[in-house]
């Protein structure tokens, strides 16, 4: 499989550790609920710096987590290798959004500006709060300081503009706080 860009692919979760003695996997998934990350393929991992389909020969939830097994991984040994490693799928993959809406990836690296054009920082990640998602918003060299902001992502009364073609997003917050 040819390298993908950056823009081609979604992590949606990772391996963690073998699980029994067969060389099934544990998965921790960044897609809500998670048992959807077992809907997607292919599943590419990154191994030695490139990114390779990986044959899942069975999923499923086992407990309060995920297991998976690929195909040519039968001991814990083998499974190892896979320990920490990134599960990413192609962004053709994921459905489409309605308009207004933006997977988390897509958030990421954005820049943040306020309404009168002070550049705060760029999106690092996202938080899960329960009450709204929170962007973690990280100053850069150009930015009006190096401080990181938690930003409430709340479209209208907050997030203001998100521009995906720019690589921007307009925000009605005070950069002193």
């Amino acid at each position: 499989m040819a390298e993908l860009d950056a823009d081609d692919y979604v992590v949606l979760g990772r391996f963690n550790s073998p699980f029994g003695v067969q060389g099934w996997i544990k998965v921790y998934s960044y897609t809500d609920p998670m048992e959807n990350i077992l809907s997607y393929r292919p599943w590419l991992v990154k191994r030695q710096g490139a990114w390779e389909p990986v044959k899942v020969k069975s999923a499923k939830k086992q407990g309060k987590g995920l297991v998976a097994k690929l195909d040519s991984v039968d001991s814990p040994e083998a499974a190892r290798l896979f320990c920490e490693v990134e599960i990413a799928v192609p962004r053709s993959a994921l459905p489409e959004l309605e308009e207004g809406d933006y997977y988390w990836s897509q958030l990421e690296n954005l820049l943040v500006y306020t309404e009168s054009d002070v550049l705060l920082g760029r999106v690092d990640h996202l938080l899960e709060t329960g009450a709204n998602d929170v962007l973690v918003v990280k100053g850069t060299e150009e930015s009006i300081d190096r401080e990181t902001r938690l930003i409430p992502y709340v479209l209208e009364k907050v997030v203001k503009k998100v521009d995906l073609n720019t690589g921007t997003l307009r925000v009605d917050w005070d950069p002193e706080f």
